[in-house]
């Protein structure tokens, strides 16, 4: 059972309530669960084109299979489904994360059965895609969960510790496998890997039910169209979601190519390998730490707003990096000041749509609103590159710090700067019910 994080009756401090959420099971079980949505990840999106590769798959096929991510953008279709229907075991959300565990399990341990040097890449491929299918299939129902299972005062600590599992997971699959499958084989590599999911799914198991009880919706109609009716029916709906679209315009521009930008800027590649792995990986995973806590101490609305202002300016640094020679150290700063701040923006970000979407439609609304904020990192790569050629590097992240400040005015349509908890319209929020409690 969930540690309570207040008391009503007795006045408690932000820090006071931060602390008691660190003996919270839900907090514990959604951070521990994101191991599980990390590890296929790593494996389609790194570890299978790295192994593809390397047994001599031509680079075109090898773009090809790329398109097996695809679930990974298109899952808002199927999450009403995951909405309307509940397994007959372990409740609502994770019955269907152990449904998605079962079948990650079982066609990683197919992609073993290939062996390491695979006839066809197109056997790799298909397999590749039920991974991920099933992948982005637990992530929803594993959004759906934390949405359901953290409390109000949870939801801070829960972003910055489910970043960081996330991506340990990521590495072990897409990073440490690599080295692994070098010594050994692919084929032991991704048996292991499917091996993992069986503590996974007894977590699973083991974690707890929401102690608030959801009725799904009745009909998949409903299902469909209720969770767009309630979103768009909310005050000032349309200023929130050019908000999600907009809040990460400049990160994502300034990220889209960033590789490109210290190849030209001359730096090696183990200058690039510091730098984009370990200085900027330990960054932002800091500051997604630090920015979901933030939340909790200073209130949502003073988080994005802070956060908001340090995105703005997080490229300057790049800035003055186009215009001087090679400089390890500033690069370095430049790339940890801005991962940093990315990181913080993330965790406050990460928090507003917790408290964006309602529990009876959790699995669709949390994938639809996922859905629109990567829009602009799907565009941004394209749009960079054009802005590059056309006005060179240095005017293209003053661009990018231009590209910031429209979030901030969308920001301030509904959440006026120096206010602590802005009021989103849902009926179940957190911020509403703690102002009825008072």
């Amino acid at each position: 059972m969930n540690s309570k994080t207040s008391n009503p009756l007795k006045p408690s401090s932000p820090l006071q309530d931060f602390l008691l959420t660190l003996r919270s099971s839900s907090i514990v079980s959604v951070s521990l669960l994101s191991f599980s949505s990390g590890l296929p990840l790593g494996l389609v999106w790194i570890a299978i084109p790295d192994w593809m590769r390397s047994i001599g798959v031509d680079i075109r096929i090898i773009g090809i299979l790329s398109l097996t991510q695809a679930p990974w953008t298109l899952k808002v279709f199927w999450s009403p489904l995951m909405d309307r229907y509940v397994p007959p075991f372990w409740g609502r959300r994770r019955g269907w994360i152990a449904i998605t565990q079962l079948a990650l399990a079982f066609f990683t341990l197919l992609l073993a059965g290939v062996g390491s040097h695979p006839d066809t890449p197109w056997v790799v491929g298909a397999i590749a895609f039920c991974i991920a299918f099933f992948a982005a299939s637990q992530d929803i129902a594993l959004d759906a969960y934390a949405v359901e299972v953290l409390t109000f005062d949870e939801q801070g600590i829960a972003v910055g510790a489910r970043s960081a599992i996330y991506r340990a997971a990521m590495f072990v699959a897409g990073g440490l496998s690599i080295t692994i499958a070098g010594k050994y084989s692919w084929a032991l590599v991704n048996c292991l890997l499917a091996l993992t999911f069986l503590p996974l799914l007894f977590l699973t198991w083991k974690s707890p039910e929401p102690q608030e009880k959801i009725v799904p919706p009745q009909t998949l109609k409903e299902a469909v169209f209720q969770p767009l009716i309630e979103l768009f029916s909310r005050s000032q709906a349309m200023e929130i979601l050019i908000f999600v679209i907009l809040y990460k315009l400049s990160d994502n521009l300034g990220q889209a190519l960033l590789r490109p930008f210290l190849v030209d800027m001359g730096y090696s590649s183990v200058d690039r390998g510091v730098a984009l792995s370990t200085i900027g990986l330990v960054a932002t995973l800091t500051g997604t730490f630090l920015g979901g806590i933030l939340t909790t101490l200073t209130g949502l609305g003073h988080s994005l707003w802070l956060c908001g202002f340090l995105q703005v300016f997080s490229n300057i640094g790049y800035v003055f990096l186009a215009a001087i020679p090679i400089n390890r150290l500033f690069m370095y700063s430049a790339l940890g000041f801005e991962s940093f701040t990315q990181g913080l923006g993330t965790g406050a970000f990460s928090v507003l749509l917790f408290r964006l979407t309602q529990k009876r439609f959790s699995a669709t609304q949390f994938a639809l609103l996922t859905g629109l904020f990567s829009l602009v990192r799907v565009f941004a790569g394209p749009l960079s590159g054009f802005l590059v050629k056309s006005v060179g590097w240095t005017a293209f992240f003053w661009l990018t710090i231009i590209g910031g400040i429209p979030g901030l005015v969308f920001l301030a349509r509904f959440c006026p700067l120096g206010v602590r908890e802005p009021l989103l319209g849902q009926a179940d929020s957190g911020i509403e019910r703690a102002k009825k409690e008072e």
